[in-house]
């Protein structure tokens, strides 16, 4: 029998809004492979660890453990899910949502979506909500990313479009990189911009952020300002391009309007205050408005750490003044470009699938646009009174004023802050409903009825990414089990709710597949902003376009506002003139630490794609707070001791981890740790909730993004005298199903982390990659025995070959299952420590590292806190894609010789490191600078 064909498929990835175009393999139904499209403009074949990996994600193991594949119904909270049929769920959601509306009203609704779905997923359900319900209760997690670059946009040029493209990350002789860690969030554009500024030594870049994170290592000029004080660092640049006489009068003049008022704003944003307040230099903060201001080109680049913020608007509208202001706009190279968080967080907006939005890039307040909007649908009219954004949303649950949320393809019982909060929300609703890929997340727990969603490599659609290139999305192989179209949902949903609240009329949806959705999106473009009327299904077959497209053009528009006429009804742009606020939770004497969230350099969201692969978390394995050495040495804090914190809404342990790159009273803690992979419980016996249980809901009152970017909060140390540490490899067919009964045990421990983690052979060789579970627990008492017990089942800890020591006074035990080699040798295969949990610094490497094990073998058993002789751990991992960690790097750069880029081109030659993704590049350039050639002593097992 012949091999079954292999097929290529070009789609785009899922993950963030660089939108890059990818090539899927697949054979037999199943995705097999994926590979960086090199016809793709947004990315010409590269990929990120995270895209790279995309097809690991999909794999059998995966689909069966992690996917939801048939609809689902909770009879009674609390109760495991039952399976039901498609037509018994979708008619149980619609009863139940034509009684709440009959009931309570429309505005009893809402609905929660995500820039992960697709544009004609987001138009389905945009039109069932305002269209068919009459409600505008819509919004999505584009809210908590996005919102504020969107009403900065709108407030300065006159509408929600990013005026810049990804060439001009070329074309620009000055770039400005402003809240963005791009080389983590967005590691395909700072690749591209490494090689500008290799290409262009004369380039100047400038990195303002409160943490210098890996993007700060291709600074000219790094300025480490204090949360929430950008307002008045733009303001301090504008007040220096005035008294320098480093403006664009002409363009002012004939472009803008407003200049005066924000010019009598800014003068007192003196040099000396802005040093003060900001906690920068003077002279750097002359030097970037300089090279800003007198640059032939320049270029800002930004995204959450101006968006998510309680004056989030202010600030974008802040940085596009000083663009205004100098002329640095609609030409080559120049301009500002908000880097999107999503996928389609764009897409999502052009069809209007935010509260406050209609099709076309529309707006809700205003009665021409409704009556557009009203028409092309054929309806009566759309409702005028505002929707609930998405704090607004979930408040408005936890207060019992809606009764109905529709969760599509978001984890806001991860990413939301205030969890408890959000907790109450999905506790209060009488019908919660999660359209979903996948079964793992926080959010399905609550849900009463859990519908099964297509995922990557099954969809059909269009995207479109931070530069407004719409990029065709193409299924290599079918849904799994029942799993529907996200707009397919939609539609069938909406045919059933026509049939109670509007029996006999028209279907507002006849829709019979994605291409119908676009083409309708379409027509409802012309004449606006965003007109791709020239952009048919057919052309977008022929490769991706930006808007705007309209009708008769040959090719989308790179760049906007060339000819100075903005989108106003003078054509002319606005300055905004918003005074500098201080932040909306500042420390204080009870609260004197401020914590930051951000992303980590392998991992996606709340991790329910990426944290299937143990692999992805070799960089980062758990949860840590980060926190200057300064503040470890005076609250007697060690590298890895528990430490609780605590904010106004919640606590938290979690281990606590020095970080020189800092400021002193600054913390860190990436965004992604949720419930699902971190817990524990309070004092009081409630669950703790992961990051978010910490942040604030004070959101901007424009934009309604929250301020995810700064909560005061108060660090202790923690005595939890028990611990446990257990680590098991697993077979691919059970390891996260393993590993998610290992998380519900979580609450049986004051702190616990489980997670997977991954064998480390380079990515070519991915095929032979393993996945194992790793559980972190402590204390006051030790668990109930039967808890113990169910952990040794969960990790297969049986057979001839396990070895167990015990110490029941102390309350400590040891067991490890050990896996014959050949000629005689063993592995570690298994492990769990009870009660001291020393020595799991270095049993733990040796598990992950898959070594033979040192003789004798009951030395693993005896040994506590420092290894035996021949068993010391490999160093930590820098490279993902080709397995190298540190230790190797420090031996191969004491033999290189010549300046930093001749010993890192050296080092990848001779270790593969930084030549597939490029993710680690960043960090390998810190490691040249700070290894001398044959400076560093040799060590051992690298």
């Amino acid at each position: 029998m012949s091999a079954l064909p292999v097929t290529h498929t070009r789609s785009t990835c899922p993950y963030c809004g660089v939108g890059c175009g990818v090539v899927i393999e697949a054979q037999g139904g199943r995705i097999t492979g994926v590979q960086g499209d090199p016809l793709h403009p947004a990315n010409f074949g590269k990929l990120c660890t995270k895209g790279s990996t995309l097809h690991l994600t999909a794999t059998a193991e995966v689909t069966r453990q992690a996917r939801l594949l048939q609809p689902m119904q909770r009879l009674e909270r609390g109760a495991a899910p039952v399976p039901v049929s498609w037509d018994a769920a979708l008619d149980t959601a619609s009863s139940e949502i034509a009684r709440i509306v009959t009931d309570h009203g429309p505005d009893a609704v809402g609905f929660y979506l995500s820039g992960q779905l697709l544009t004609e997923d987001y138009y389905a359900f945009n039109k069932l909500a305002k269209g068919l319900l009459g409600t505008n209760n819509l919004d999505t997690n584009s809210r908590l990313c996005m919102s504020s670059a969107v009403a900065g946009y709108k407030a300065t040029l006159g509408a929600d479009a990013p005026p810049a493209c990804y060439e001009d990350i070329e074309r620009a002789h000055c770039v400005f990189i402003v809240g963005s860690n791009m080389a983590w969030a967005h590691p395909i554009l700072f690749r591209r911009l490494e090689a500008a500024k290799a290409a262009n030594p004369a380039m100047k870049i400038i990195v303002a952020d409160p943490r210098r994170t890996d993007t700060a290592s291709l600074a000219d000029l790094f300025l480490p300002i204090a949360p929430g004080s950008d307002v008045l660092l733009f303001h301090g640049m504008l007040h220096l391009m005035l008294w320098e006489g480093w403006i664009d009068s002409d363009y002012i003049a004939a472009h803008t309007t407003g200049f005066e008022a924000l010019k009598n704003l800014v003068r007192s944003a003196t040099p000396e205050r802005v040093a003060q307040e900001c906690g920068v230099r003077v002279d750097d903060v002359l030097q970037a408005t300089r090279w800003f201001a007198q640059s032939p080109a320049s270029l800002s680049l930004y995204c959450q750490g101006l968006n998510q913020s309680s004056s989030g608007t202010a600030k974008n509208a802040a940085l596009i003044n000083l663009h205004l202001a100098t002329g640095q706009i609609g030409k080559p190279g120049a301009g500002p470009l908000s880097l999107t968080g999503q996928p389609n967080a764009m897409g999502g907006r052009e069809v209007g699938g935010m509260a406050n939005l209609l099709s076309g890039h529309r707006d809700l307040a205003n009665a021409t646009h409704r009556a557009e909007v009203a028409a092309l649908w054929g309806i009566p009219e759309v409702p005028a009174a505002p929707g609930k954004t998405a704090i607004e949303m979930f408040e408005a649950a936890a207060d019992g004023q809606i009764k109905a949320l529709w969760i599509a393809c978001t984890n806001p019982a991860q990413s939301m802050p205030d969890q408890r909060m959000v907790q109450r929300a999905l506790e209060r609703a009488e019908l919660v409903v999660v359209q979903e890929a996948f079964t793992t997340t926080e959010t399905a727990r609550h849900a009463h009825l859990l519908l099964p969603a297509s995922s990557w490599g099954e969809k059909i659609g269009t995207v479109t990414n931070s530069e407004r290139r719409i990029s065709r999305v193409r299924a290599a192989v079918p849904a799994p089990g029942m799993a529907r179209h996200d707009w397919q949902i939609a539609v069938e949903l909406a045919h059933r709710l026509e049939a109670r609240l509007r029996p006999g009329q028209r279907t507002l949806f006849p829709y019979a597949g994605p291409q119908a959705l676009w083409e309708e999106h379409r027509s409802s473009t012309a004449g606006r902003d965003l007109d791709i009327t020239g952009l048919s299904w057919e052309r977008l077959e022929q490769g991706p376009q930006q808007w705007p497209m309209p009708e008769g053009a040959s090719q989308g528009q790179a760049r906007l506002y060339e000819n100075g006429i903005f989108p106003t009804p003078d054509g002319k742009a606005r300055f905004h003139s918003a005074s500098y606020q201080p932040l909306a939770e500042p420390v204080d004497a009870r609260y004197p630490f401020g914590l930051t969230t951000g992303r980590l350099r392998d991992q996606w969201h709340g991790m329910s794609r990426t944290g299937t692969l143990g692999r992805l978390f070799s960089h980062t394995a758990e949860p840590r707070l980060h926190m200057h050495p300064q503040d470890m040495q005076r609250r007697g804090f060690a590298e890895g001791e528990l430490v609780q914190i605590a904010s106004r809404r919640g606590t938290l342990m979690v281990p606590v981890q020095a970080d020189t790159q800092l400021a002193p009273t600054r913390l860190f803690m990436a965004m992604h740790w949720g419930s699902e992979f971190l817990g524990g419980r309070a004092e009081n016996g409630e669950r703790l909730l992961g990051i978010n249980a910490l942040t604030q809901p004070a959101f901007c009152p424009t934009s309604k993004q929250p301020e995810l970017k700064h909560t005061a909060v108060k660090v202790s140390k923690v005595e939890l005298p028990w611990s446990l540490l257990a680590m098991a490899w697993l077979p691919a067919e059970s390891v996260l199903e393993a590993r998610q009964s290992l998380a519900a045990l979580m609450g049986e421990f004051d702190f616990a982390t489980c997670a997977p983690f991954g064998s480390q052979v380079p990515l070519s060789a991915a095929a032979r990659t393993r996945t194992g579970v790793l559980l972190r627990a402590a204390a006051h008492q030790p668990p109930a025995p039967e808890v113990l017990q169910q952990i040794e089942q969960l990790l297969g800890l049986s057979g001839a070959h396990a070895i167990r020591y015990e110490d029941k006074r102390r309350q400590q035990s040891r067991t490890l299952q050990l896996q014959p080699l050949d000629q005689g040798a063993l592995r570690l295969e298994v492990l769990l420590l009870t009660g001291d949990t020393r020595a799991g610094s270095w049993l733990a490497q040796l598990l992950a590292d898959e070594l033979p094990l040192p003789q004798p073998t009951h030395l693993l058993l005896t040994q506590s806190a420092h290894p035996p002789s021949g068993a010391a751990p490999r160093s930590a991992q820098v490279c993902s894609c080709m397995n190298v960690n540190a230790d190797r790097i420090g031996q191969t750069l004491a033999q290189c010789a010549g300046c930093d880029g001749e010993r890192l081109a050296q080092l990848q030659q001779r270790l593969g490191c930084g030549t597939q993704c490029g993710s680690c590049i960043p960090e390998l350039k810190r490691l040249v600078q700070a290894i001398p050639v044959a400076a560093l002593p040799e060590t051992t097992n690298a």
